[in-house]
């Protein structure tokens, strides 16, 4: 496939293979978070989007609001970055949960509570990209990730300059899940546009 092609290139089948990706890679790593934090967390079925990065802070909601933000690189079979993000509400949830505390308005969080939402992430983009990996038969690694707690506008500002390596689009997996408590959280995979064609091949799909 050329360089210079885009999703934009890709028809409704290939857009809805991508959409069950999303929906598989999100299923699995929600029964992760509820694994990791003992709970049971019925998800609801996601929102999965194919958009261009300019159109993903106004995706996001209020570009101002504070969040939390986990990133990392995909590598081997395929390439590119993804991130994931969720409010403070959720993740001072997810640390409570984890270190046994209390303090649902703190979002002042120590270094110690910073390395826990960094080990959740970590765990949730392995699941996400095991599910990926196991539906395609491709191998797929994370990077260590990378925390940042910050407005939306700026915490997409660091990976939309690493996205515009790998191309104009990126494929958005908009979750709720929770059982007593509503948590909200987005993914956001870049595969470069190879991996793309690499994705669909392994599933008998060719370009």
């Amino acid at each position: 496939m050329a360089q210079d092609s885009s999703l934009t290139n890709i028809n409704d089948m290939y857009c809805d293979v991508l959409r069950e990706i999303g929906n598989i890679g999100a299923g699995n790593a929600t029964t992760a978070v509820a694994n990791m934090v003992n709970l049971r967390l019925d998800m609801q079925v996601p929102q999965v989007r194919l958009m261009t990065l300019q159109e993903l802070p106004a995706a996001l909601g209020n570009e101002e609001e504070l969040i939390c933000g986990i990133y990392l690189e995909v590598m081997n079979d395929i390439e590119g970055s993804m991130m994931f993000m969720v409010d403070m509400h959720s993740a001072r949830f997810f640390v409570d949960k984890l270190m046994g505390t209390d303090d649902p308005e703190n979002f002042d969080f120590s270094e110690m509570e910073l390395s826990a939402l960094k080990e959740i992430g970590n765990i949730i983009a392995a699941s996400y990209l095991s599910a990926v990996a196991s539906l395609t038969n491709l191998v797929i690694s994370p990077s260590v990730p990378y925390l940042a707690v910050d407005m939306a506008a700026a915490i997409l500002s660091v990976p939309a300059t690493e996205f515009g390596v790998y191309g104009d689009n990126a494929l958005m997996i908009e979750t709720h899940f929770g059982d007593d408590f509503n948590l909200n959280g987005y993914f956001i995979l870049m595969p470069d546009i190879d991996s793309y064609e690499k994705i669909l091949k392994s599933l008998g799909i060719t370009m």
